[in-house]
């Protein structure tokens, strides 16, 4: 490991500009600015417009549409300045992100989540969702969502990628923003974020603050069945837990400008989170007769932490021409989560008294170097390429103890154990943009090869695989007119399983609910087509897409009953699925003070689970659909109201219940500095999770509901640099042209 680190270390010192090598759209590798000599030129009149996006401005909303992606400005959304992440992916159209966190991109839940085009440890893994819900979005500008990103991206998440641009700035001089808000239930949050440009030299940092409090209820029905049908064991769980604690993020960064050409940038970041919980859990269980089996009471206190560092390196040279550059990258990120705790549960029949302790940790070591090149051809074509190296080594404890007094616990050897994990991938791509006429066209490939290697050390288990892939990928626009532009995409793209995901001991969660992974699991792979047609009128803009895609051993939950009333849910490789659909966009203008975003989505989806036993493939339709309303009532009083529902999806074991949301804010501009602003999250307190299984000797239903109602007020406060800039879409900084 300390070699493999050591060489990408090197090879990012070594960046020589005469490699023909190419850069990933400028999000992923260049630093904030552009350098101040190279402006671009002005575009011919008779140029073909089909390269272009699509940018529609307004006071309160704002969307553009690029060959192989879309961009959505957050930087009106109430919700998202007193809010989390996952508060402001809930208001972009494709995004779904449900009551844990959990996001998915047009029902697909492997979704690749990136900020200003690079990876982080705080999104990877099992408790991504943890950070979504607490990093605050009010450094978010845009969320860009690509459902078939360009090879110059990673294939990894088969529902596409979420990139998230922050804010920035260009203004000479300090600037900076000021924000606080407190909310009810003892909730706040608040940060900085500073910027100082002078001469050659641009520093910038941030810092946040957000703490957070959490009622969590879980509600679990299960019925265990005979061959015939009849009920054998029917047990009640209900928990009620109480979650409270804080998330800071500190970033800092320098650019140092060699020449007008030539640029150094480097970055330090830290993200953490510190919570602590206490829960009741009451189980009850009987047998087919009505006779009680297992009953008990029980007390939990836990603790989780996460934090994630990383240092990172940039170096930037332009050649002639507009476009015409080479970068390269090197990072190294540590990421550690910690959660454990101490239960003592209290039974009243079927079973003694006992105190347990149990904790679950993990280290994740992250190295990565990217070079980049990009280069303007004849007839305004472009040709990108590039190199992209990763070596990732995990390290996962689990601990558990248990006993009949606190005192004379001793460790559970089937819930203790250490697995490690580590992952290198070694990537090349090209791409390949030309107009011809009215018509663009994109092409791609990216060539992977992967090399693992698990280590279950409580067992000597261990285990190796590396796999040469190439993932090809497609894109074209056509002008039909000034109104109306056309739009086809195609990548082929993978989901790898997670580390957890292979380990096969299980992880506890209570006395009768257990997790593990399948060492046997292959990597999922997902071939995505969608066609898409675009309209323009005045100051609204429609945009409908078809979209399908055909899955090969895709990824699933599966629960089993392993009898006496404890389930363990393991992952499993489905046989195939496919699903579709048909999404729509409209954003416009009814009146000049009344603007509207207006989304939805009919989806369908199918599954052969033959592979996991069930015969026949399964099928079903949803629709899902979202709207934001925007009124400004006075130049200075701005108000906004949300809405999401999501309909129901299928599983291989049986579906996910609908979901739903209606948040509403206000802003009131005191100048153009400050400005004071309300929210209210989950007015009708409706936000819920609940999923059913429907299998041959099992039937389940559990319940999660999280109080993610809650009001908040507060400011933000901009100073220095003169008027800051009107909140609305601001392409020029930040994210692929």
């Amino acid at each position: 490991m300390r070699l493999k680190f050591a060489l990408l270390a090197a090879a990012a010192v070594i960046v020589p500009p005469t490699l023909g090598l190419a850069q990933t759209a400028p999000a992923q590798t260049a630093p904030a600015q552009a350098a101040p000599a190279q402006a671009a030129p002005a575009k011919p009149s008779d140029a073909p417009t089909a390269v272009e996006g699509v940018v529609i401005r307004s006071d309160s909303t704002a969307m553009r549409t690029d060959i192989d992606r879309r961009s959505y400005s957050v930087a009106n959304d109430l919700s998202a300045k007193t809010g989390s992440i996952s508060d402001a992916l809930r208001n972009v159209p494709s995004v779904e992100v449900d009551v844990q966190g959990n996001v998915s991109l047009r029902g697909d839940p492997n979704v690749t989540i990136l900020i200003d085009g690079k990876p982080s440890g705080m999104f990877n893994g099992d408790n991504r969702a943890d950070a979504l819900q607490q990093l605050p979005a009010d450094q978010i500008d845009r969320v860009e969502v690509m459902t078939n990103p360009s090879a110059a991206y990673r294939p990894d998440g088969s529902g596409g990628v979420i990139n998230l641009i922050t804010k920035k700035t260009q203004k000479p001089g300090v600037t900076g923003t000021v924000r606080a808000n407190i909310g009810t239930d003892g909730r706040y949050n608040g940060g900085i974020s500073a910027t100082r440009r002078e001469g050659k030299v641009t520093l910038s940092g941030d810092a946040s603050y957000r703490y957070d409090r959490q009622e969590v209820t879980s509600i679990v029905d299960r019925q265990s069945l005979s061959a015939t049908g009849a009920t054998v064991l029917d047990a009640d769980q209900t928990a009620e837990v109480l979650n409270k604690g804080g998330a800071l993020s500190l970033r800092t960064g320098v650019d140092y400008d060699l020449d007008k050409k030539t640029r150094l940038s480097a970055e330090l970041r830290y993200r953490g989170m510190d919570y602590e919980g206490d829960g009741r859990e009451t189980y009850l269980s009987r047998n087919g007769a009505g006779v009680i089996q297992q009953a008990y009471l029980r007390d939990s206190t836990g603790v989780m932490i996460r934090d994630n560092s990383a240092i990172a390196g940039d170096y930037r040279r332009q050649f002639t021409g507009a476009g015409h550059e080479l970068t390269s990258r090197a990072e190294y990120e540590i990421t550690r989560f910690k959660r454990g705790g101490d239960a003592f549960a209290d039974y009243s029949a079927g079973a003694s008294d006992f105190y347990e302790a149990f904790s679950f940790g993990s280290e994740q070591k992250r190295a990565n170097w990217k070079l980049d090149y990009t280069k303007p051809l004849a007839n305004q074509s472009k040709l990108k390429t590039g190199l992209d190296f990763e070596g990732a080594d995990n390290d996962y404890n689990n601990y558990g103890a248990r006993g009949a007094t606190l005192r004379g616990q001793s460790i559970d050897p089937a819930r203790t154990n250490r697995f490690a994990y580590d992952q290198d991938v070694f990537a090349a791509y090209v791409t390949y943009e030309r107009p011809f006429g009215d018509l663009t066209v994109q092409t791609g490939l990216r060539a992977e090869q992967v090399e693992i290697r698990t280590d279950q050390i409580t067992t000597g288990q261990k285990g190796s695989n590396d796999y040469l892939r190439l993932y090809p990928t497609l894109n074209a626009g056509y002008r039909l007119n000034d109104a109306n532009s056309l739009s086809a995409g195609f990548s082929r793209r993978v989901a790898r399983p997670g580390p957890q995901d292979l380990n096969p001991y299980p992880i506890y969660q209570d006395p009768y609910n257990f997790r593990a992974g399948n060492p046997d699991l292959k990597p999922q792979v997902t071939d995505s087509f969608e066609l898409g047609w675009q309209y323009r009128k005045g100051p609204t803009t429609y945009l409908a897409t078809a979209f399908y895609r055909d899955t090969r051993d895709g990824v699933t939950d599966v629960v089993k009953d392993l009898g006496g009333g404890v389930f363990l849910t393991t992952r499993e490789n489905l046989a195939k699925s496919r699903n579709g659909g048909l999404e729509f966009v409209v954003v416009g203008r009814l009146t000049p003070k009344l603007t509207y975003n207006v989304s939805g989505q009919a989806f369908w989806n199918e599954i052969d689970a033959a592979s996991l036993g069930f015969t026949g493939k399964r099928s079903d339709t949803a629709l899902s659909g979202r709207a934001n309303v925007n009124y400004q009532a006075t130049p200075k009083d701005f108000f906004q109201v949300n809405a999401f529902t999501s309909g129901r999806r299928i599983t291989p074991q049986g579906y996910r219940e609908p979901v739903q949301m209606i948040n509403l804010g206000y802003r009131r501009k005191v100048n153009d500095k400050l400005n004071f602003v309300v929210t209210v999250n989950d007015v009708v307190d409706s936000f819920k999770i609940a999923g059913v299984t429907n299998a041959a000797r099992l039937r389940d239903r559990n319940e999660t509901k999280v109080n993610v109602r809650t009001a908040f007020i507060g400011f933000s406060y901009a100073f220095g640099g003169g008027r800051p800039r009107p909140e609305q879409f601001d392409f020029s900084t930040g994210g692929p042209n």
